[in-house]
């Protein structure tokens, strides 16, 4: 018997993270930076304002709301959405680059984000992120600093409901106070996990 070697299949991954606002998404992807696995991260474009410390180009696009528009009328966003009276997009040719070169994408959208990736590339991989609870999830959103009482009240309430949606992941990760390695460890798994599938995910766009 010839002792031929067994290949693993390969695709590259499209990967979604979301979750409830104020649970650190963007801390978890800057973990993912360090984790070693060869990641190409999609920068999602924004009308929102940068908040102290966030860089153009890394965290976030942020463009006119002019400039947004047009980027709709002209087709290049894979979605968009209105969240908190700011619009949010997710490129489309750098996903589509990233995939045809054979790299795996994150990208990093809020759960009504994620709900329209699930429409439109359901082989993708989608990591919602927790908290323990909604009244951890306030006392972080206090601790940012970021919202007035009233903004504070509705990002809860939309929590409640983003909750609901939880159906449309695959995984689920917490993110619990203290325990920012573990969170981060836990997505690097699942990236892991998939790698190692006997059928991948195949991802069309």
């Amino acid at each position: 018997m010839n002792d031929l070697p067994i290949a693993r299949p390969s695709s590259p991954l499209l990967i979604v993270l979301s979750g409830l606002s104020g649970v650190g998404k963007d801390t978890i992807l800057d973990g993912l930076r360090r984790c070693g696995l060869p990641l190409e991260f999609i920068v999602t474009v924004t009308t929102r304002k940068p908040r102290p410390a966030e860089r153009d180009g890394v965290h976030y696009h942020f463009v006119s709301g002019e400039r947004f528009q047009e980027l709709i009328d002209a087709g290049e966003l894979l979605e968009w959405a209105n969240v908190y009276g700011n619009r949010y997009g997710t490129p489309q040719n750098a996903i589509r680059e990233a995939l045809t070169a054979g790299r795996d994408a994150v990208v990093k959208v809020d759960v009504q984000g994620a709900a329209s990736i699930k429409r439109i590339i359901p082989q993708a991989v989608f990591i919602f992120l927790a908290t323990s609870s909604l009244t951890e999830l306030a006392e972080r959103l206090r601790r940012r600093n970021t919202e007035t009482p009233a903004d504070l009240e509705l990002r809860l309430r939309t929590a409640a409901g983003e909750l609901e949606k939880l159906h449309i992941f695959d995984y689920i990760v917490f993110n619990r106070p203290g325990d920012l390695g573990q969170a981060i460890e836990e997505v690097c798994s699942v990236i892991r996990a998939e790698k190692c599938r006997v059928a991948p995910r195949q991802i069309s766009l």
